[in-house]
């Protein structure tokens, strides 16, 4: 039995740091809740590839956002995914809101793992990242003034990770959501170019997008010194799962808040504002 029983719910975050996990934890926090933010350099240390750091920041949770690092599509996740699921529930945690991902037959297993595990569960099956033109592999890109991608006529609805946050506080904190499987887009699709458009607009930049192939992609990842796992990860989005399968936008938002998801105009204008995406003038000499 949880120790935690009798007093507010505890949540753990995993990658509490990243895109997803910073904005779940913000919200928990904000809405009073106890929040442990799962991460290396946390008070209590989490480390996914530590599984000795998995108790301790486990004790007294009532319910996790369960983000895996690098990607459920990654080697060797499915067998971490079942082992913390166990750990979780030996501990006494009632509940996993698991991050997935669209189209991958890896994140499909994954979701079966969370929904065998015994544990009250959601899941919340995501498409490609807004946030991945701003916080993510391809800032560098759109501060060089060029989008080199390959597949970059096949159309994404980008989701916004506020979005995301927001379904998985939902599903952490209120009833109704046990055993919900939300897929979440934006309400439209467009091709990495047309994202690409829609950014060089909103900030008055001169940013083209450029037609390349997956070894010219890596090697460009290489160059920009993205980290191994992350240009390994994308190289099998674009080379496998951005092929069209995933074009269609989906009721997911609506569904778990009751409301449209936003944009990715939306996206791009508080973006731009925000001045992400701004390159310093260089002074004439």
């Amino acid at each position: 039995m949880n120790s935690n029983d009798n007093a507010e719910p505890r949540f753990l975050v995993t990658g509490g740091t990243g895109k997803t996990g910073s904005r779940v934890a913000a919200r928990l926090a904000a809405a009073g809740h106890e929040v442990r933010v799962g991460s290396r350099a946390a008070q209590i240390p989490f480390d996914w590839t530590d599984r000795a750091t998995w108790g301790p920041a486990l004790a007294d949770v009532d319910a996790v956002y369960l983000a895996y690092q690098p990607d459920l599509a990654a080697p060797g996740a499915t067998d971490i995914i079942r082992a913390f699921s166990a750990v979780a529930a030996a501990g006494g945690v009632r509940k996993l809101v698991l991050l997935s991902g669209r189209g991958e037959p890896e994140a499909l297993e994954c979701e079966r793992i969370v929904r065998e595990s015994g544990l009250a569960w959601t899941v919340v099956r995501c498409a490609f990242f807004a946030q991945n033109f701003s916080e993510g592999a391809f800032t560098d890109y759109i501060l060089s003034g060029a989008v080199a991608l390959p597949n970059g006529d096949v159309a994404e609805p980008f989701v916004h990770a506020d979005d995301i946050a927001d379904v998985a506080v939902a599903a952490l904190t209120e009833s109704g959501h046990d055993g919900e499987v939300y897929e979440l887009t934006g309400p439209r699709a467009l091709s990495f170019a047309e994202a690409t458009a829609e950014i060089a607009l909103a900030t008055g930049r001169d940013i083209g997008f450029v037609p390349i192939t997956r070894t010219e992609f890596v090697a460009g990842l290489t160059e920009y010194q993205v980290p191994a796992d992350e240009i390994s990860l994308l190289d099998y989005l674009f080379g496998t799962l951005l092929d069209g399968r995933n074009s269609a936008a989906t009721d997911g938002v609506r569904r778990a808040l009751g409301r449209e998801g936003k944009d990715f105009s939306e996206y791009v204008a508080e973006t731009a504002r925000a001045g992400v995406w701004a390159v310093p003038e260089v002074p004439v000499q």
